[in-house]
């Protein structure tokens, strides 16, 4: 399959017709409509620094649905003990150059530019992109972003500087999903991790079927 080129106008091939490997176009920008579309069709920008922007469609397709996210018994002592507190949308920013700045295993640098993090923030200031925020002894210590539309839940990424930060600010997030109606959390690629948390690869017609209906 080719991948396309995109310009100033608003329009993206449609998701099935991207590459083996997910890559499905490139260049375009990161404007709130460039990047609320993407969303809708279930597509998402991930590119490296220096790079132009490229645009995913994995197939398959990793999801999670609230109704079977795994919580340890060890993370769901701690989290009745209190040993975390939680608040949603107070810090977005924080919680986004966090998750740019937080060392990675096996990764060099941070796929999270200036470019996104602004990107992502206007889409908070216009009520798009959502944070959960973790702390411990009210110090930022984890957290998650993404962005909520319909009843779809598109994680972005999420962070912690203490053990079980990142899956508590996860478990806040989907307690919170589940009371709202949201149906469906797309983790876009497979991850080990999220898998052990409960999310499962689907094949990629099955996730955009999923996706109309859950926007509806």
């Amino acid at each position: 399959m080719p991948v396309f080129q995109l310009d100033h106008r608003l329009f993206f091939p449609p998701p099935d017709l991207a590459r083996a490997d997910g890559l499905l176009a490139v260049g375009g920008d990161l404007k709130p409509e460039r990047l609320l579309l993407a969303y809708r069709l279930g597509i998402f920008p991930w590119y490296s620094p220096g790079e132009p922007i490229l645009w995913w469609a994995p197939d398959p397709r990793l999801v999670l649905l609230p109704e079977e996210f795994h919580c340890s018994r060890r993370l769901t002592r701690k989290l009745r003990q209190g040993f975390f507190s939680f608040s949603m949308n107070r810090d977005f920013g924080a919680v986004i150059r966090a998750c740019a700045e937080i060392h990675r295993p096996g990764q060099e640098g941070s796929w999270l530019d200036e470019a996104m993090v602004e990107a992502y923030c206007r889409l908070h200031e216009l009520g798009h992109a959502h944070s959960v925020e973790c702390y411990r002894d009210d110090e930022l210590v984890g957290g998650i972003y993404g962005v909520a539309l319909g009843k779809v839940f598109f994680g972005e990424s999420m962070f912690s500087r203490v053990p079980d930060a990142s899956k508590a600010a996860l478990a806040h997030l989907v307690a919170g999903l589940r009371q709202a109606g949201c149906v469906m959390i797309d983790c876009q690629v497979k991850s080990d991790h999220m898998m052990r948390l409960g999310a499962r690869l689907v094949p990629g017609r099955v996730f955009s079927r999923q996706l109309t209906l859950a926007l509806e």
